[in-house]
């Protein structure tokens, strides 16, 4: 069974006439008759009855042709992917990115990438560093922007920013009238922090670590807006990267001394995976903002 036979299948059950298919095809009618009934001796029954100068689809013609029509439409779209895959300027790209990069330096990107390519689609998703990872390995995303990934002997990385974290607390916190303090000065206070499998709660616990304590967390987020919002109540003091959307009146930044807090965050895709050229385009308009 050829491709060639079920388009030429589907034609004369549309039409019902093998002289008008034949015509539709560009081919001979003697061809066209040789072609479908080459076609039921494979499959081993007659898909038409023949009706005077028509044909008409039978009951085995009739549910053959469902089949038929998805099989060649299947055939269809991947021949319009295909194409698009190879113009860089048409087509789809995915990328994963963490809560906390989102918010800063993102938005901006993606404005300029869409005003200079607006036939390429992105399609983006939020995530944990560690839901990234597997988001790669099982090639559902292109390309992530995130923080330093583990097992790195599985991905392509290129480091895009190393990125300074803060202290945020209270406007009426005890130290809020400083400018820089000491992470272990916060070894008693509660901590806003974020969910297990976060790239921030792993690199705050590691810190907190480094200064010989460990963080008592009293609240999970799972995004900086959430963060602040709990630390400006009150709640907590957290460490992030700097962030835009507070209210100086009520939450205030300390840069941290000690020890040094500050995190990567670089572009990744998985190693060995041919990208599309779309995909390229995006990775290398990224890099070069940097």
């Amino acid at each position: 069974m050829e491709w060639q036979q079920l388009e030429y299948f589907r034609i004369v059950a549309k039409t019902e006439h093998f002289t008008l298919a034949a015509e539709q095809l560009a081919i001979s009618q003697p061809a066209l008759s040789r072609s479908i009934r080459h076609l039921e001796e494979t499959l081993g029954v007659p898909l038409f009855d023949r009706v005077g100068r028509s044909v008409k689809l039978n009951a085995y013609g009739t549910l053959f042709l469902k089949r038929v029509d998805k099989a060649l439409q299947e055939i269809e779209d991947g021949v319009t992917e295909l194409k698009q895959l190879k113009d860089p300027y048409t087509g789809t790209v995915s990328l994963a990115f963490v809560m906390t990069f989102g918010l800063s330096f993102l938005p901006d990107f993606i404005r300029s990438f869409n005003r200079s390519y607006p036939q390429v689609e992105l399609q983006l998703s939020q995530n944990t560093t560690a839901a990234i990872f597997r988001q790669l390995l099982d090639s559902e995303v292109d390309l992530s922007i995130s923080g330093l990934l583990e097992h790195r002997n599985h991905l392509e990385w290129h480091k895009l920013i190393d990125e300074e974290l803060f202290v945020y607390v209270p406007a009426n916190h005890r130290l809020a009238d400083r400018d820089s303090i000491r992470l272990k000065e916060l070894a008693k206070e509660p901590f806003i922090s974020f969910k297990k499998g976060y790239g921030m709660r792993t690199l705050t616990d590691r810190f907190c670590e480094q200064a010989g304590f460990v963080p008592n967390v009293v609240f999970e987020g799972e995004d900086v807006a959430t963060v602040s919002v709990l630390v400006s109540s009150g709640i907590g003091v957290t460490l992030i990267p700097s962030f835009s959307g507070i209210t100086p009146s009520k939450i205030k930044k300390l840069r941290v001394t000690e020890p040094e807090c500050r995190r990567e965050i670089g572009l990744a895709w998985l190693k060995g995976r041919t990208l599309s050229p779309s995909a390229e385009l995006f990775r290398n308009f990224i890099i070069g903002q940097f």
